[in-house]
């Protein structure tokens, strides 16, 4: 969902959008890619996945970005940060057991066999090394995106340098 100024500010469920656009609340910007409508008794609507408020929504201050298995996957591109393979698990770079807080500055993605491998020892017992260090992601949209799965493309020219991440 978009606001009036072509401002990404949310992903939302289908039937809100639906209720968005009956009500005159919002219109439709791209419509699925499928070309799916959706109909009632009274009504023949095309599926949105896109969709513009018809007026300006002031948004609050947004603090940091939660920690999030998603988020997490989405800001080390679903690779293991150690072999570069795809990552299926996430890593406490410093192991909890040893005092090691669940923060984006201590967690990585990672694959199974590095993840057992790692166990509960530290880069430097191991001799291994991060090729950059962890930090929360930054930019305006990663709230959007860290919410999402599996964003549609033709959200990428209102999400701008953040979605190419």
């Amino acid at each position: 969902m978009l606001n009036a100024t072509f401002e990404p500010l949310t992903a939302l469920p289908l039937r809100r959008a639906i209720v968005l656009l009956v009500c005159g609340k919002a219109e439709v910007v791209h419509g699925d890619s499928a070309g799916s409508t959706w109909n009632s008794a009274s009504h023949s609507i095309e599926v949105p996945s896109v969709i513009r408020l018809s007026k300006f929504v002031r948004v609050p201050y947004r603090g940091r970005v939660p920690l999030s298995r998603p988020a997490l996957m989405m800001r080390d591109n679903h690779r293991c940060v150690y072999c570069g393979v795809r990552a299926e698990t996430i890593d406490h770079v410093v192991p909890r057991s040893r005092g090691g807080s669940h923060t984006w500055e201590n967690c990585v993605a990672c694959c199974t066999k590095c993840n057992r491998r790692k166990a509960d020892h530290t880069l430097s017992e191991l001799g291994w090394s991060l090729p950059e260090t962890p930090r929360a992601p930054r930019g305006r949209h990663w709230r959007l995106l860290a919410g999402s799965t599996d964003p549609d493309p033709l959200w990428l020219p209102y999400l701008g340098e953040t979605a190419s991440r």
